[in-house]
């Protein structure tokens, strides 16, 4: 019988080397774009597979307007949140 991982006890603590290095400020801001596309690649597959019905064209024009800017608003709030580091001199 497998002892779940929640019960196992941990470990000794990794050297400082092997520690990963907390991301940097450009990486959560890759981060946060790479959501942004991902999401709305997702949108599109998921939109172009309810395709069909003529009826129901304006509701599916206006689903897609919300989600878009959902995304957008999800993605600024993110970005307000890591905003860029001006460079001095």
């Amino acid at each position: 019988m497998t002892v779940p991982t929640h019960d196992r006890p941990a470990g000794p603590p990794l050297p400082a080397q092997a520690r990963r290095p907390a991301p940097t400020r450009d990486d959560r801001r890759s981060a946060i774009v790479d959501r942004l596309l991902d999401s709305l690649q997702d949108l599109v597959v998921r939109h172009r597979a309810l395709v069909g019905d003529d009826q129901q064209v304006e509701l599916h024009a206006e689903l897609i307007a919300a989600e878009v800017a959902h995304e957008l608003s999800v993605t600024r709030s993110a970005l307000k949140r890591n905003p860029h580091l001006r460079r001095t001199g």
